[in-house]
């Protein structure tokens, strides 16, 4: 039986926005919350960042198209390249932000970046000069593409735009959770409130997004279309700026990834050594750390071996080892443990995510070639504006969901939440399946009138189908509800299976799975299109013009890789324990019982 001494939780350490005070002669420091009184500014500021970065890369597909003549396959690659770019700067961003510049830094320097990022961006609809000449309209008419320098211009946006995300998307949850204090019944409500608040601005940005945005963008103007976007970023950074006096700002503590790299390292040292039993290991924990105590397990035994004592291993007084990089308490190995156990997990959310890619770009050019006309209105809904359908079945169902059927489900299970993380991160997964299922049989059915009953001619693309565009609402719909079971439940699942000192890093895995995703996505439609446009019996699968195409074939294809992973989820699931599910029985004791005792290490 391993013994887990829990210490007290000191979560006020390393903050800027303190209050000194002398007390015997010794200076303390006290936290002032700004509380709820920081949430104008900060709930403000997300709202119109996504406002404005959703605005300018919702329509980015048809924008890459129209104003700067792009193929769809070299569109397509370009901004799933984009977005696995951006999200995968939240590893870096986050990294910067844990060790050296903090939250407030990082989001500040962020914001600006994005904000030079969308300016460049509206130039190039803006100017002349910055994007080729349009197109005729005359079918089979030939297309200027853009010149070197107008590329180089437009992927110089794009740059600042990564900048700006690597270091937005990872730090502002956790920046607004700071405001509250943690220890107080009032604090962990206002956590919980500014997150309800913060998905909420989250939704509103993107259903004004794909709706006004789009509208001016595709009817009105590009150049306004993305100066509006422009204006609310200026906004954004503006109300970041003005709160700076009222926030709480939280030191960095160091790299948090160094501790797992001396685990590592000492565990490679100590290879050798035999295994030893858990009381024996290194016991230590730092008064000033954030982390929770983590009860001793055993999965993965073979980096226990950095916590083995041995002859040449020297600790100093106050029990910290001399040699980090050769002994590591038990608690830094439980903390990489924790790390690689997420890992399989993380893999699996990255394979799901390539059906939800699949949902925000050839959905775009399925409604580009399908009747979008409201009834006997001379109305048309722009393409892009399809996946607010999406939002609307996420934003209808979390409420639903949250206040009707979880409920009925903790009487049954007993659990908190109704079910485990786990299981609806399973749920959603399945759904995403159906999701790609439904996609095929609307393109055959799409593709089949878009060839018998076409209602007009797109000059770029080809015959318009006469199946309304709303036929494509129940695969968004049910791609929404796949969403709202496993993002959701996937964010919440990294907050609390990392260490605390790691929540960042844990908050941009999400962000780099989406970017693993896309890059996955963008090679796998490179694939089909190489290969099956050789000549193969059914022809292109993805080619310019979707009636010429097979791209029901395609969402065939990864709604089967869709099923594998789910299968593979299934497994990895089983095997998952949570942190602080110790294996062994843990009995937990008050550190006053230890006054005076030495805990065995």
């Amino acid at each position: 039986m391993c013994i887990s001494i829990h210490q007290e939780d000191r979560r006020s350490t390393s903050m800027d926005k303190t209050m000194e005070k002398e007390e015997d002669g010794v200076s303390t420091k006290e936290v002032r919350y700004g509380g709820i009184k920081a949430m104008p500014f900060v709930i403000g500021n997300e709202t119109f960042e996504k406002l404005g970065t959703i605005g300018t890369s919702s329509n980015l597909l048809v924008y890459l198209t129209t104003v700067f003549n792009m193929e769809s396959i070299t569109a397509t690659n370009t901004v799933n390249i984009f977005n696995g770019t951006i999200n995968f700067a939240t590893l870096l961003g986050a990294f910067l932000c844990d060790t050296y510049f903090g939250r407030y830094k990082t989001l500040g320097f962020a914001s600006v970046s994005s904000f030079l990022g969308m300016l460049v961006l509206t130039l190039t609809a803006a100017i002349a000069t910055m994007h080729p000449p349009h197109c005729e309209t005359e079918v089979n008419s030939s297309c200027r593409g853009p010149t070197f320098w107008q590329m180089a211009f437009l992927l110089s946006g794009f740059g600042l735009l990564v900048i700006g995300g690597g270091g937005i998307r990872p730090c502002n949850l956790a920046f607004g959770a700071d405001q509250f204090n943690p220890n107080t019944e009032s604090g962990k409500r206002g956590i919980s409130s500014f997150f309800n608040w913060y998905y909420f601005t989250f939704t509103f940005a993107m259903m004004v997004s794909l709706t006004f945005i789009v509208y001016v963008q595709a009817d009105v103007s590009w150049a306004w279309g993305l100066a509006i976007p422009t204006f609310l970023m200026f906004l954004s950074c503006a109300l970041f700026f003005v709160g700076t006096r009222i926030y709480v700002k939280v030191k960095p503590d160091g790299s948090p990834l160094a501790s797992v790299s001396r685990v590592i390292a000492a565990a490679i040292k100590k290879r050798k050594l035999p295994d030893q039993p858990c009381l024996s290991l290194y016991d230590y924990v730092v008064s000033s750390s954030i982390n929770l105590k983590l009860p001793h397990t055993d999965q993965f035994r073979f980096f226990d071996k950095a916590a083995i004592i041995t002859p040449l291993d020297q600790i100093n007084r106050d029990g910290s080892a001399a040699n980090p990089w050769r002994l590591c308490s038990i608690q830094q190995v439980e903390e990489v443990k924790c790390l690689i156990r997420v890992l399989p997990i993380w893999i699996a959310a990255m394979i799901y995510y390539i059906a939800l890619v699949q949902q925000q770009t050839y959905v775009v050019f399925q409604a580009l070639q399908s009747d979008r006309r409201l009834g006997s209105l001379n109305f048309k809904i722009p393409a892009a504006t399809y996946i607010i359908f999406s939002m609307i079945a996420l934003t209808i169902w979390i409420p639903i969901y949250d206040r009707m059927i979880i409920p009925r489900l903790r009487k049954l299970t007993g659990k908190e939440g109704g079910i485990t993380l786990l299981q609806k991160m399973g749920i959603g997964m399945f759904l995403a399946v159906v999701t790609m299922l439904i996609s095929a049989i609307v393109e055959n059915k799409r593709r089949a009138l878009g060839l018998t009953e076409p209602i007009g001619v797109d000059p770029r693309r080809g015959a318009i189908s006469s199946l309304s565009g709303l036929w494509l609402v129940p695969q968004l719909v049910m791609g929404g509800l796949s969403e709202a079971f496993t993002i959701i439940a996937q964010v919440e699942f990294y907050y609390k299976q990392f260490p605390e000192n790691m929540r960042s890093i844990g908050g941009s895995l999400s962000f780099v799975g989406f970017a693993m995703s896309s890059y996955l996505s963008s090679l796998l439609i490179s694939l089909v299109h190489q290969v099956t446009k050789g000549g193969g019996p059914n022809g292109d699968w993805l080619p310019e013009d979707l009636n010429k195409g097979k791209l029901d074939y395609f969402y065939y294809l990864v709604g089967v890789l869709q099923a594998l992973n789910l299968g593979y989820f299934i497994v990895c699931a089983r095997w998952y324990k949570y942190k602080g599910s110790g294996i062994r029985t843990i009995v937990e004791v008050d550190m006053e019982q230890f006054n005076s005792e030495k805990v065995p290490v």
